[in-house]
């Protein structure tokens, strides 16, 4: 996605200059010609309110170039505007060498040359690419000095959060936006990492990715996609290094690919420079725990031995109780600070079989207990708060019975809208109460009644990985009248051959997952020989069927269609078509090539090592973008294994031209 620069200027000819010229001929192909996407208020063709449009793109855009060749009252106060709304992200342009007033005269001003009021044809090419490189420069130094003389001199002033700013009547950016969340949200509950992969690369405008990479590496997180999670979180600090929120999930990620050492360095430097925040220290006492659990958890190993090995470790429970406690006592409000030092003080107590009484504790149980009671007030019909409800149920299962503890789980359970990952995660922390014998009863109660209600939702695909992955994608056969031949239809046997060999000689078998587009040629091919050999198939198009058919298949003739449809309806594949899964194609967005990237990333999210990329492939460029390249080029830098079945040398056709 382009960054977005609002162009502050006035419009028509002023005081004999030809603002319009400039920016068709001077502003916006510097611009362009640097990647970025440039917006005149003018150009926007939808019915609304002007200024609302206006002081939205003062606020959203990534960068602002304000045109002061004139004394223009409309362009002065819009530059004010962008001034107090941001601290960064302005360049100011003018022609001729007038001062201009002081209150913006230690500003950097770009000077462009002209010729009877217009852009002057001797120094345009030079006026362009220094526009284009000061743009480019100034949106690369975003995190440096501010640029605007109200945030240089107001050195404690805070930008205002975006969201708390939406503009009445500028609704462009934020039902994008929203359409765009809700997608995000639909393939999260789907399970789908692949969709969110996709969708997090496409956030509306560059102005939102911050708040883009910050979902996807949530939703991603959702599925135990930590990895990728980790790229989302990494690329939104990369936009903002003082984002809290991103900056805590990345040290969640980095704990749960094992980075234990990393996570833990990562936690204390975060707790060091927010000791008032208590998700943070939460986050290093969730961490402490884990290494705790590490310590004595063991497959094969008896609940007595288990128990023991617990105790032994307790050095290592109190760092992590500790880090909990610290939290609840910044944060009082922050029940899951509190129930997680109340839950492991409890394990502590039991491990250590220490039963004297203990005025914290209680005091904790009745903090707690108002921390949640007081956040549920604000429930409502269509919000209900599943995590603070079951923290009321976890409280339970320390100090209630069986019967009080099933009531509670059977409340929280209600307000989980079937999310499998929240109710197995919940059921995960019980079994590790299980594992050393802590309140048997209580917590055989709390478990049954998640069995139950996981027992009633069908298991998340992402729960149950495939041992490898086979990916593909390989040449249409040739239409009739190609010049030069790529895959000539009397060669098909040999396609067919070649392809089940590959899948043969990889061990391809009824535990792997096959994906492929569904064009005829090597597509539909490699489908129907995934299908003899019993994998699950996934077939992903651009389009809706009726229309992939008529540009993908139905040229070759109706063998060809009625084979599409033998393998769309066998019990084995599952169809997912672009426009229903992720949306409208976004602005300048080629279909193909997004299909190939939802391909390669709905793999990839099950691990780039279990990747296989099998490709019908001449060695050149596509017809157009999209093609086997791009998909080749793409599954070598992201995963690995490719499997080039020349088809120069299988079809007996010369090599010309560009090749591998």
């Amino acid at each position: 996605m382009a960054q977005h620069v609002f162009i502050v200027m006035p419009f028509g000819v002023k005081e004999g200059i030809d603002f319009n010229s400039v920016y068709r001929d001077l502003i916006k192909p510097a611009l362009l010609d640097v990647g970025l996407e440039p917006f005149r208020a003018d150009e926007d063709i939808l019915p609304g309110d002007i200024r609302a449009d206006m002081f939205q793109e003062l606020l959203m855009a990534d960068l602002v170039v304000a045109d002061l060749s004139i004394n223009n009252a409309n362009a002065w106060y819009e530059l004010g505007v962008r001034h107090g709304l941001r601290a960064r992200g302005i360049v100011q342009i003018r022609s001729g060498s007038d001062k201009i007033p002081f209150d913006v005269c230690v500003d950097r001003t770009l000077h462009y040359h002209l010729q009877d009021g217009a852009p002057d044809p001797a120094f345009l090419k030079e006026d362009r690419a220094l526009l284009g490189k000061v743009a480019l420069e100034t949106l690369q130094s975003q995190r440096s000095r501010p640029s605007s003389p109200v945030y240089q001199y107001l050195p404690n002033l805070q930008e205002p959060d975006w969201k708390s700013l939406r503009v009445k009547n500028a609704d462009g950016f934020w039902r994008k936006h929203e359409q765009w969340e809700s997608r995000v949200e639909v393939a999260r509950k789907n399970n789908r990492p692949g969709d969110i992969l996709v969708l997090a690369d496409e956030a509306p405008s560059y102005a939102l990715k911050l708040e883009g990479y910050r979902t996807a590496g949530n939703a991603l997180m959702s599925v135990g996609q930590f990895a990728y999670a980790l790229e989302q979180f990494e690329k939104a600090l990369a936009i903002e290094p003082d984002d809290l929120a991103c900056a805590q999930k990345k040290g969640i990620a980095l704990g749960r690919l094992g980075k234990t050492a990393l996570a833990g360095q990562w936690f204390k430097d975060l707790s060091d420079k927010h000791p008032r925040d208590a998700e943070t220290w939460a986050l290093l006492g969730r961490l402490e725990k884990e290494r705790w659990i590490g310590l004595w958890r063991k497959e094969g190993v008896g609940k007595d031995v288990m128990k023991d090995d617990a105790a032994c470790e307790s050095e290592q429970l109190k760092e992590a109780i500790r880090a909990y406690r610290q939290g609840f006592i910044e944060q009082p409000e922050s029940y899951y600070a509190g129930i997680n030092a109340l839950t492991l003080s409890f394990l502590l107590r039991y491990l250590l079989d220490e039963n004297k009484d203990d005025e914290e504790l209680t005091a904790m149980i009745g903090g707690v207990r108002w921390a949640v009671t007081s956040e549920l007030t604000r429930e409502t019909s269509n919000k209900k708060n599943y995590w603070a409800r079951v923290t009321l149920a976890d409280l339970e299962v320390l100090v209630g019975d069986e019967k009080t503890v099933d009531k509670a789980y059977k409340y929280a359970v209600a307000a989980a809208r079937d999310d499998w990952f929240a109710l197995d995660s919940s059921r995960q922390q019980l079994r590790l109460l299980q594992a050393l014998d802590f309140r048997p009863e209580p917590v055989s109660a709390a478990i049954n009644v998640f069995d139950k209600a996981l027992a009633a939702l069908e298991k998340p695909e992402s729960s149950r990985p495939p041992r490898k992955v086979f990916l593909f994608s390989g040449h249409m056969v040739d239409a009739a009248g190609r010049t030069a031949p790529r895959f000539p239809a009397a060669k098909e046997k040999d396609a067919i051959n070649a392809i089940a060999k590959q899948l043969a000689a990889l061990e391809a078998g009824p535990d792997d997952l096959a994906m492929c587009g569904g064009a005829c040629g090597g597509d539909l091919i490699f489908a129907e020989a995934c299908l003899r050999h019993g994998l699950q198939l996934q077939i992903r198009i651009p389009f809706a069927v009726p229309e992939f058919l008529e540009k993908s298949v139905s040229f070759a003739g109706d063998n060809w269609r009625d084979r599409y449809f033998a393998v769309q309806h066998h019990p084995n594949t599952r169809l997912f078509v672009m426009p229903d899964e992720l949306g409208e194609l976004p602005h300048n967005t080629n279909p193909y090539e997004r299909n190939n990237l939802w391909q390669l990333y709905s793999a990839i999210s099950w691990g780039a090592e279990k990747v296989y990329f099998i490709c019908l492939w001449d060695g050149k460029g596509g017809d157009g973008p999209g093609g086997t390249r791009q998909m080749h080029d793409t599954v070598k830098q992201r995963a690995g294994r490719v499997y080039v079945l020349d088809t120069h040398t299988l079809f007996n056709i010369p090599s010309t031209g560009d090749s591998l």
